[in-house]
């Protein structure tokens, strides 16, 4: 694999139950790329997320992502391998009995990081998602926009090269949307990898990029400004 694509699909199939969900698939996200990946509800968007952090093995083919040959790693590199993504949920997935600050520093507790590094990791994170004046405050008393940037702030703790990001504004109001897209173009233009799954086509015409649409298991580039609102 090329040293600037971050992940790969070489000939990739998924079947369940004798049904192919993806077939033969082809695809590649490079270094500091941001790209969409859409489609219909049931057309293998979430198993194309979890073919990246292991959560599915392919059938046939190959995933690589950075040094990982995903079939191939031992149960004991999984978790390195999910160390090297950021992954942003579409239901935030913070606990709820800790403080903002101490979501983020779970993230880099169970690497078993020193204390000052994780102090100064964590606030250094919500500082780039403009969140440490919120810091001691618990998950339920912010906004679900605030919430989201909380995830993204966790997701950047461990410095990975990749974020996937599962309709990160598919519980934000258009507003909290928009700021949340500003804030991921802004880490893209800062280097990291981006692939999102979305269903928000306005806010892909609005936010251009390189748009992959899943069909009946297979892949299609899109014309995103070519998106009709569903």
């Amino acid at each position: 694999m090329p040293q600037d694509v971050v992940i790969n699909f070489k000939d990739v199939t998924v079947e369940y139950d004798g049904k192919i969900v993806l077939d033969k698939i082809n695809f590649s996200l490079e270094n500091g790329e941001f790209k969409y990946l859409i489609g219909d509800t049931g057309t293998g968007k979430s198993s194309f997320l979890k073919l990246i952090y292991r959560d599915v093995l392919p059938s046939a083919g190959q995933v690589k992502v950075g040094n990982y040959n995903v079939s191939d790693i031992t149960e004991r590199q999984v978790p390195l391998l999910r160390r090297s993504l950021g992954i942003v949920f579409q239901d935030f997935q913070l606990l709820p009995d800790r403080t903002v600050y101490d979501n983020v520093a779970f993230a880099l507790e169970v690497t078993g990081k020193k204390r000052k590094y994780i102090r100064q990791r964590a606030l250094e994170c919500l500082s780039m998602v403009g969140l440490v004046h919120k810091q001691q405050n618990m998950p339920g008393d912010l906004s679900g926009g605030e919430q989201q940037r909380v995830v993204i702030a966790r997701a950047l703790a461990n410095e990975p090269r990749i974020m996937l990001a599962d309709e990160p504004t598919g519980n934000l109001d258009p507003n909290a949307s928009r700021n949340i897209m500003d804030l991921l173009w802004k880490i893209n233009n800062r280097g990291m990898a981006i692939l999102m799954v979305t269903h928000n086509y306005d806010l892909v015409r609005k936010y251009p990029a390189e748009t992959i649409k899943i069909t009946d298991g297979k892949l299609s580039k899109i014309d995103p400004l070519k998106l009709k609102t569903i």
